[in-house]
This record gives structure tokens, C-alpha cells and sequence, in this order.
């Protein structure tokens, strides 16, 4: 259900995090896992990854590209609306961007969070992140937080895969297989995923709850708008982390390359679609141990990219400000699935009725 509009004053670009030196990397991955227990010598396994480039991970400059992007395009639309920019896991971080909206008099924000599909990390935790963050900072009665609505079939996300991707499989030998690849998550999480929606509209997703289905119902968006629905497909999953009895979404993109040689498949066209940029993830289990399975076996192997800032990712980001700016009607929004458009979230902070117009 659509909200009304939102007469908002400033923009929160909200992220993930991550360090910018090797100095950073423990501490930040001691911010990821905080309140797991997990010791420091189990945390220089994963660091290794970061190590690899210097300990520096790309998406916070990302995360500034993107910024300067959506301010530019902003702008290029009359739109008098300043950006922030804050992370979950590494400065800047949720609070010291609050308090700056804060300190320049803005009172009404919109959320754009980089995820664009439903689960506890993606939803349900930066929430709580949020909810923290106003706390912490004693703002949770001067400001207002608006998210946009999750965006894995909009347009301008689905868009930008499906040209690469419509590229990669011209280039492709016959038979190659496209991996849509996305984060793996706790099974169990992923069935309750989306079970808000599922009481209010009645909806229900099934095993994998909406991560799941969203997942699916974005890759044949992607083929189709790439006219390759005729290409053999699988959903698989990368980054699992957590103990080993714990099950979570499979199967693994490395294990199914396997797979996928043992049938003499000729190569793989692997799609970053979980994810908004090339950042470590992207990098690290792709770039270097999914190509390097693939090659190992003797195909064909690319990985294309994220839409990062696209052009016309930036503009369907700044579209879905517009919808709560305008109070968009649900009809008149853009998607590219059966599930769609996803419904906006609640409003955090101070309630709406008690700020002044």
C-alpha cells in the first residue's frame, strides 16, 4: 500500500560499510560480527580477503560515486534535495550521518538503502540499525526516516544486467549457462523473509520466503528484458559464513560450477544480481574463486557487472524518491515482476502527525 506523499528535506544514501586500510579491517569485521563471539583469529581468515587488496575494500569510494551521481541527478531535475551518506559497519556511520542532517535543520528523510531485495540484512536489521542510531543520538524525536520501497524489479536495476548480460551471451559458446548469483542467508531466515507482506496482502512466498521468490521472479525479469529467456539459468548463492550445522540457501556458486562441468556445460555467465556494485564480495568470491573454479575446468567464464552508476540505475534510484515524494499511486510504478512494486516501510522517528508542515 502506497503511503502519502512525503514533503521530505534531505536524502540518507545508506550502506554496508567497509575499511579503507589494513589498520581497519579487524576492527571492521569485529563491527560485522558483533555479538557472534567470533575470536580474532577465525576474523583474519575472512581479512585475507581484504589483505589481498591492500585492506581496502571499494565500496565506501563506490558509495561516493553513487552519492555524487544521485546528487547530480538531483539537480539535473530541479530537485532541491542534499545527499548524506552513512554505513551500518564503517564511518560514516548511521549516527554521525544523523546527527549532520540534524545539525543542518533537516527534519524529513528519505532512506535509500543499497539493497535491493527482502531479507533480515537487507530490511529487518537496518531497522534496528536506524532505530539504534536515533537513540544513540537523542534524534528520535527531531527526525523522520522514510525508506524507499526494495527495488529488485525496477526497471532501472533489471536494465543494466540485462544488456551485459545480452552481451556476455553473444560472446558466449553454445550452451552456456547463466549463474544469477546472489548472498547466501540463513535458510531460516529466508523463509520468514517477507512475512509483513504476507499478513498484510494475504500473499505467501513458500520455502525461501520473498528472498527467495524475489530472486527468481528478478532473474526471468533480467532474461526477458535481455531476450534470452531460451538460455538454461540456476539462482545460486556465494559468502555463506556461520556455523557449519546451520543451514543456509544453496546450492554454492563454486559447487554448481562443478556441477556444471561434471554435464560438460561449455561455460558460465555469471550475474552479480544480489548486489549494487563490484565491491570485496563481488571481487573476491567471484572475480577470483568462481572464475578460478570455472576456468580450472576449462570454460568459459565471465562475470558481468552491477549497475553501480549506470545511468539509468541512478535514475530509477531517484525515481523511487520521487514516488515518495509525490505519493506515487502503486499503479504507477515501475516493475518488472508479478511481486511488484514493493510496498513502502513505515516511517521511523518522530510521527508524521507531530511535525510541523
Amino acid at each position: 500500500m502506497t503511503d502519502p506523499r512525503v514533503d521530505a528535506d534531505a536524502v540518507l544514501l545508506a550502506s554496508f560499510g567497509g575499511p579503507e586500510g589494513q589498520d581497519d579491517v579487524i576492527p571492521f569485521l569485529r563491527n560485522v560480527t558483533r555479538g557472534r563471539g567470533i575470536p580474532d583469529e577465525r576474523l583474519e581468515e575472512v581479512a585475507e580477503h581484504y589483505r589481498h587488496f591492500d585492506g581496502v575494500s571499494p565500496i565506501n569510494e563506490q558509495n561516493r560515486q553513487l552519492k555524487a551521481a544521485l546528487e547530480a541527478e538531483l539537480a539535473a531535475r530541479g530537485i532541491d534535495l542534499p545527499v548524506y551518506w552513512g554505513n551500518r559497519n564503517w564511518g560514516p556511520f548511521f549516527a554521525d550521518a544523523l546527527r549532520e542532517i540534524a545539525d543542518h535543520g533537516h527534519r524529513r528523510v528519505l532512506v535509500l538503502v543499497t539493497s535491493a531485495y527482502t531479507s533480515y540484512s537487507g530490511v529487518g536489521q537496518y531497522r534496528e540499525d536506524f532505530d539504534r542510531a536515533l537513540a544513540a543520538t537523542g534524534l528520535a524525536d527531531t527526525l523522520e526516516l522514510h525508506r524507499v520501497r526494495e527495488f529488485f524489479d525496477h526497471p532501472g536495476f533489471v536494465e543494466p544486467f540485462a544488456t551485459s548480460l545480452r552481451d556476455a551471451l553473444a560472446a558466449a559458446p553454445a550452451g552456456t549457462h547463466v549463474e544469477f548469483v546472489t548472498h547466501s542467508i540463513p535458510t531460516r531466515d529466508a523463509n520468514v523473509s517477507g512475512d509483513e507482506h504476507t499478513a498484510a496482502t494475504g500473499v505467501a512466498f513458500g520455502e525461501g520466503g520473498a528472498y527467495v521468490a524475489q530472486h527468481l521472479a528478478a532473474a526471468e525479469a533480467i532474461l526477458e528484458a535481455a531476450d534470452s529467456t531460451d538460455a538454461p539459468w540456476s539462482l545460486v548463492y556465494q559468502s555463506r559464513s556461520g556455523a557449519p550445522h546451520v543451514p543456509w540457501l544453496e546450492p554454492d556458486i563454486c559447487d554448481h560450477i562443478d556441477e556444471l562441468a561434471a554435464d560438460g556445460v561449455p561455460g558460465v555467465v555469471i550475474v552479480p544480481f544480489g548486489f549494487v556494485s563490484d565491491h570485496m564480495e563481488v571481487m573476491w568470491d567471484l572475480d577470483e574463486e568462481a572464475i578460478e573454479t570455472a576456468e580450472g575446468h576449462g570454460m568459459h567464464a565471465v562475470r558481468i557487472p552491477t549497475p553501480g552508476v549506470d545511468p539509468r540505475f541512478v535514475t530509477g534510484l531517484v525515481d523511487l524518491l520521487v514516488e515518495r515524494l509525490e505519493g506515487t499511486p502503486d499503479v504507477e510504478r515501475p516493475h518488472r515482476t508479478a511481486l511488484g512494486p514493493w510496498p513502502d516501510h513505515a516511517p521511523q522517528g518522530r510521527a508524521p502527525a507531530s511535525l510541523p508542515a
